[in-house]
């Protein structure tokens, strides 16, 4: 009897260091994806969108992702710790740069915070990765699908509020802004070490405003 209690927990000590290992907490990367727009179920060229990417750069406290195509660049940099936020769009020759409060940045994520995700059971393979799928909920009702690896865990998980809540690293999803569906698949993933200048906040080149000045620019005030 002791013989076999010693084997079954040297079985449970082995299967937990197996999932530790299988599991890769990233805390530094670059990860690209690529875009896709869909009409339907009927993919699109995307016109002016066409061969759009996010890249998003990891380092620790630090985040920023670029929404980069044809069309221009929107850049959003951000530090979990600090809460010290500023949005860059460069289009049709202008650059704006945005500053965010820690307020304006809870503001601006109000929409996707506090996702629920109910984990399906349902597996695929992309882009090389088991992923399973999981459909997220948010606080107005609406659900879209997104396929997920456990096997990757973003260290900093306050780089996308829209996936703070999800058991891995999100490889393909998809969101709805009015009759279109933009489709993101992970693309790479670049462990190499991510230069700490791609953080700084410029200090000229950019038109600055504040997160209330931009906001009171689109409603027209």
């Amino acid at each position: 009897m002791k013989k076999l209690k010693g084997f079954m927990l040297i079985a449970v000590l082995f299967a937990a260091f197996f999932s530790a290992n299988a599991q890769r907490s990233i805390a530094e990367a670059t990860i690209v994806y690529e875009m896709l727009i869909q009409t339907g179920n009927t993919p699109q060229s995307g016109g002016g969108l066409t061969g759009a990417a996010t890249t998003v750069y990891l380092k620790g406290n630090n985040s920023r992702t670029d929404m980069a195509s044809p069309l221009g660049k929107e850049v959003t940099i951000y530090n979990s710790k600090s809460n010290n936020a500023v949005i860059l769009k460069e289009f049709s020759g202008q650059k704006l740069m945005i500053t965010l409060t820690r307020e304006n940045w809870v503001a601006k994520n109000k929409t996707y915070s506090n996702i629920k995700f109910e984990l399906t059971g349902e597996t695929k393979t992309i882009a090389g990765y088991n992923t399973k799928k999981a459909i997220a909920t948010m606080a107005d009702g609406k659900t879209f699908a997104v396929y997920y690896t456990p096997e990757l865990v973003p260290a900093n998980k306050a780089y996308d509020l829209t996936f703070s809540n999800l058991p891995g690293l999100a490889v393909q999803y998809e969101i709805e802004s009015g009759k279109m569906k933009f489709r993101y698949t992970l693309s790479k993933i670049n462990y190499d070490p991510v230069p700490v200048s791609l953080f700084d906040f410029p200090t000229s080149g950019y038109r600055t405003m504040t997160y209330e000045e931009n906001q009171n620019l689109k409603k027209g005030n």
